[in-house]
Order: C-alpha cells, then structure tokens, then sequence
C-alpha cells in the first residue's frame, strides 16, 4: 500500500509512534504542480504532477552531546516507513554530536487545520489565464513576433510534527509566468516575468503589449564600449541582487570575519548605515501577496538553518531599517554564539522606503543612461565584499533626453548590491516582482526601480 493512501498528518503521526529516538522531528511535503508551455506562437506541452517526499530527523543525546541524522524520501510506501525511521536512527548513532544542537522546539499552539487533506493545484489554475494567453498569441502573430516561455504553479502542504508535541502546517502556492518575444529572425529578444499566487492577477495581454514596445525599440542598434553609465535597475533586477545578499548575510561567518558584513577588528556591522537612502529591506511571513511560512522549516542544517529549529515562529524581520543594518540571519546556535538576535531567513523579500515613481517616470528623468531588463548567470567573486559578476539578457536600452532610443549590446557586470544601496541614487515605487535568476529557488519579492549613477558595465557581452 502507498504512503500516498494515508493522510499526510497520518504519516507524520505513524512515524513518530515508530521512533525510538530521544528526539524526532518529521516533515511530510505534499506537492503538486501544473504548467503551460509554448513556442511559435502555440501551446507545446502541459501537465500536472503529484508527489510527497517524507523527512524523518532524529535525535539521539551522548555524554558528549546530542547527534541529528536526517533522511529523506520519496514516495515512501507503508512497508518502507519503518525502515525509513530507523534509518535516520542508525544515521544519528553513526554521527559525532551536532554542533548545531539544542533542544527542539515545543509550546507552539497546534495548526487548527493539520488534519486537513493537503491543498492541491490543478490545470484549473490556467482557467482565465490560458484563453488570455491565447488572444496573446494572436496578436503577436498579426504583429510579426514570436512568443515562448511558460508558466508554472505549485503548492506545497508542509506537515511539520515533532516528539515534543509541535503539529503545524503550511500552504504554500507558488506561480511563475516567464515569457519571452522574438523577431523571427531571433536578432531581438524580451522577457517580462510575473510572481503569482493563483493567476489571477496576470495580465498575458498587457505583457505582450509591453514586450511589443520593447522589440521596437530594438530596431535601432547601438554599440557601446564598456564603461560606467547611469543605470536603471528594474525591479527584478534589484531583487535578483538582493536575494544573493541575504544568502549572503549569515551573521556566524560575518561575526567569524569572512564577510561584506564583518566588521573591520572584529565583530559584525549591524548598527552601521549602508545606504544614504531611507530603504528598508524586510521580511514578513504576513506580507499580503507574499505570504510565507511563519514558522522554520529545515530539511537539513547547515549555513544559518538549523534541524534543531524546526518549528521555531519566524516573525517580521527588517534586515536594513531606514538605511542602517538590523539584523543577520542565524539559529538559535549561532544566536549564542555571536550575540545577535534569533533571526531565521524567510520566504519572501521586501525593500521599500523609496518614492512613488514608476520606472517610466524614472526614464523621463535620466539624460543619457541605460535601462537594464534583468540579469542572468550572477556568480560570486569576493565575498568580502560580495563582489558579484553576471550579465545583462534579452534587451539593454539607451536612454537620451528622457526618451528610449534604441537597443544596445549586452554587457557583464561588476558590481557589489552592498555598494549598490551605498551609491544609489533613487529608488522608485515598491512592486511585486519575479526575480529571474533565482525564481528556481526564491519568487515572493517586492522591490524598486533602483537607479545607480554609475554602474560598472565591465566588457561588452555577445549574448542576446
């Protein structure tokens, strides 16, 4: 019999009852997926999928302290449940105590709804969106371009279950729409991206309006050498750049001095303004549209995720506070050990304290510059001052007199998001955003325009 017959609460109860551990957390995520995807002008595939992968961790106490082992599965059947536990026993006896080891979490109120069937998604999601996409295609055909891309939607429903009594829960829907127009003879290219909940607040209309404008003015070519020009960073750019901050900003390695947030002589920069500019960069499990999950979920423990502190509440956080660092990432362990606050990551990113403008209000004031699409390909190169390098993608436009002009050629990049907010010189009106480089990995961003007076353009690209 699959474990899939059984409820997710049931798995994560049988388990439990299973373990002869002195601790034993268990993680039931119940996923399904659906998704669009289409060239030319014309839907290819969809589909949707269904699955659970289950995650026991158990704990065992020694005279020289407490040892974790964690394994997790897929489409474990009841047979296999068992094994599964003692697995994860055997592989905690197998280990040298935890570093990262502290009581696990308990006295928090239990989920009203852990008994519940797990939230699902269905190609229903598409309902108005897929029609929309098709008059899209249409027009782009009449109007002699070509779309491609996809979109995508998932839910997750997080059983969270634990020896000391935790029995929490959490959806989470997660959409991405990316979509991409060509000329035919593939010279020009544009992409806009949305984050979603549900697709209902997708405009496939208005987009290829949007990425029409675009392709336009690509129709005149200009070469620029490499160089530092006025810059204007849309909203998923700056998310994309931030995001990596945050993976960034482990308050142990900052305190340990390997950091941008180290600092000089020891300690970290918390209290130390980074940016002239009254931004705030926030998290917030609450934050309408970007909804998280309000409590730690850790398949593992490693950099500032602890299994430890599964469960633990994750509350709204401010990570730089009117332009002045707050706070660092980090456990209940590394906590103790720098002197900084509980702070777990969260799902969601948020900067704000910007004006109102939009981006185009932001075009008509800069008179010579560029204005960037987004980023693709960002890697580390010294994280001592998180030194980034990337390149720009599908469309850098020369800006003249407040008005776009035409098209130039891509770039790599050199540049730190730290010093970013340090030599910003406007940010612009807060909106939701898909960042493109990680939207694998982290989709619920709300983010500025960001224009920079000098942004380091390092050597000409050749990609389109």
């Amino acid at each position: 019999m699959s474990a899939r017959t059984h409820k997710p609460h049931e798995i994560v109860e049988q388990a439990l009852a299973l373990s002869r551990a002195d601790g034993c957390v268990v993680i039931a995520d119940e996923h399904s997926t659906a998704n669009l995807r289409w060239a030319g002008n014309a839907l290819t595939t969809n589909g949707v999928t269904r699955g659970r992968t289950l995650t026991v961790i158990a704990t065992v106490d020694g005279k020289e302290g407490t040892a974790s082992g964690v394994v997790s599965r897929s489409a474990v059947t009841a047979q296999e449940l068992e094994p599964l536990v003692r697995a994860a026993e055997t592989a905690a006896r197998g280990a040298g105590p935890a570093e990262d080891a502290q009581p696990l979490v308990g006295d928090v109120p239990p989920a009203a709804d852990f008994t519940d069937a797990p939230a699902e998604t269905s190609s229903a999601v598409f309902a108005d969106f897929a029609p929309a996409l098709g008059e899209a295609f249409a027009r782009a055909r009449a109007g002699g371009r070509e779309l491609y891309g996809f979109a995508n939607h998932e839910m997750v429903s997080t059983y969270l279950g634990t020896s000391t009594g935790l029995r929490l829960r959490h959806d989470q829907p997660t959409g991405t729409l990316e979509l991409n127009a060509k000329s035919p003879d593939r010279t020009r290219s544009a992409w806009a991206g949305r984050s979603t909940r549900d697709f209902k607040d997708i405009d496939a209309g208005a987009l290829d309006a949007e990425l029409a404008v675009r392709l336009g003015w690509a129709e005149r070519r200009v070469e620029l050498p490499a160089g530092r020009y006025e810059t204007l960073l849309p909203p998923t750019a700056v998310a994309d750049l931030l995001i990596y901050q945050l993976w960034s900003a482990s308050g142990r390695d900052a305190a340990e001095g390997r950091t941008v947030f180290s600092r000089p002589g020891g300690g970290t920069r918390v209290g130390e303004k980074l940016s002239g500019l009254p931004l705030t960069l926030r998290s917030d499990p609450n934050e309408p549209g970007l909804e998280c999950a309000p409590f730690v979920v850790a398949h593992s423990s490693g950099g500032d995720q602890s299994v430890f502190d599964n469960g633990l509440p994750a509350r709204a956080t401010e990570w730089i506070g009117e332009g002045v660092l707050k706070n660092l990432t980090t456990t209940r362990h590394s906590a103790a050990l720098t002197g900084l606050p509980v702070a777990p990551a969260l799902g969601n990113l948020i900067l704000d304290g910007g004006n109102e403008r939009s981006l185009p209000d932001m075009v008509a004031d800069m008179e010579r510059g560029l204005l960037l699409t987004c980023l693709w390909y960002i890697r580390e190169v010294d994280p001592a001052t998180l030194l980034l390098t990337g390149l720009t993608r599908d469309g850098v436009y020369l800006v003249e007199n407040g008005e776009v002009t035409g098209q130039v050629n891509n770039f790599r990049f050199n540049e730190s998001p730290v010093d970013l907010l340090r030599r910003a010189a406007e940010a612009g009106r807060t909106e939701k955003t898909l960042p493109r480089e990680w939207s694998d990995w982290f989709t619920r961003a709300e983010m500025p325009a960001l224009r920079i007076p000098d942004f380091n353009m390092s050597s000409v690209s050749q990609g389109v």
